[in-house]
Order: structure tokens, then C-alpha cells, then sequence
């Protein structure tokens, strides 16, 4: 089992990192991190807010101190899906922990996702989301110990999925 006991998930959004880091803590009895609450918290104003005032390039910035302030053992910890453009994050983020890509395909995140516009999510103004996915899907497969394809699965099948990987791989005790 890695030193930390951390399973950290990460995805495009709209992939279901929320819901099923919510239903893996309690699953491995760990405790819940939600990134992008500590980002909105820290900031006093949500993730829309914050790239729509000071642009892509300073919530970056904001989203990779956030994740360098985490310190935390035995959490499942769910990103915003933009932690991966920042190596020093991502390296941090891995140390001890087991990481879990989710997964899915663009046409199944546009049909998730109803607040494009006011959700918080980290894309160049008129940048569609296939392009996006294709942009980060690379750097989410570099980063990932584990990648699931989630687009026809439910939260508990990928759930499940997860803890067989960490049982069989990795070594959780469950």
C-alpha cells in the first residue's frame, strides 16, 4: 500500500470525480478532499469567477498552490481536471498515493455536463470539449497509475472497479 494510503482521481469534468471520490472514501473509510472546494475556499469566490476575472493562466497558478498545500494521509483527494498542466502538482500529489484516471468519452462529458458556462471548467474561450479532451487526455494517462473508462459504467461500478484494482495491484487492505 502506498506510504500515504491517498487515492487521488483525476479526469475531464463531468467524469464523475466527485461522486465517486465521495463514495470511495467512505468504501476505504478515508476521509473526502474535493480540490476545487479548497481552491473556491482559499479564493472567497468560485472557479468561473476566478478565470473569468484573472484568466487561465493565474487560476493555474491558484489551482497548483492549493495543491501544494495539501497534506493530508488516508483521503481520497478529486481534482479539477486542469491539475495535470502543472508537473510540480501532479508530483506532489503522487508522492505515496495511488493514482485513478476516470475516464470518458467527449460525447458522454458534453451529455453530463449542463453549466459549461458557469461550471468553473479550465478552457480557452471557444475551445470545444473534444479539443480539450484530446488536449489533456495525454497528460491525464502520463499521471495515472490506473485508467478506467467510466462512460457506461454507474458511480458504485466504478467504485468497485477502483477497489479490486487497489486490492489486486496494489495491496489496499479493504
Amino acid at each position: 500500500m502506498p506510504n500515504s494510503g491517498n487515492v487521488i482521481l483525476i479526469g475531464m469534468p463531468g467524469v464523475g470525480k466527485t461522486t465517486v471520490g465521495m463514495l470511495l472514501a467512505e468504501r476505504l473509510g478515508h476521509a473526502f478532499l474535493d480540490t476545487d472546494v479548497t481552491i473556491q475556499t482559499r479564493e472567497g469566490r468560485r472557479l468561473q469567477e476566478i478565470i473569468d476575472t484573472d484568466g487561465l493562466a493565474t487560476f493555474g497558478r491558484i489551482e497548483e498552490r492549493a495543491i501544494l498545500a495539501v497534506s493530508v494521509q488516508a483521503h481520497v483527494i478529486a481534482t479539477g481536471g486542469s491539475v495535470v498542466y502543472s508537473e510540480k502538482a501532479m508530483q506532489h500529489l503522487k508522492s505515496g498515493a495511488v493514482v485513478c484516471h476516470l475516464d470518458a468519452d467527449p460525447k458522454c462529458l458534453q451529455a453530463r455536463i449542463d453549466n459549461m458556462d458557469s461550471r468553473g471548467i479550465a478552457m480557452a474561450p471557444g475551445q470545444s470539449l473534444a479539443v480539450l479532451y484530446t488536449e489533456r487526455r495525454q497528460l491525464y494517462l502520463k499521471y495515472a497509475d490506473v485508467s478506467i473508462d467510466c462512460s457506461n459504467l454507474s458511480p458504485n461500478k466504478v467504485v468497485q472497479r477502483i477497489l479490486d484494482i487497489l486490492q489486486s495491484r496494489f495491496h489496499y487492505l479493504l
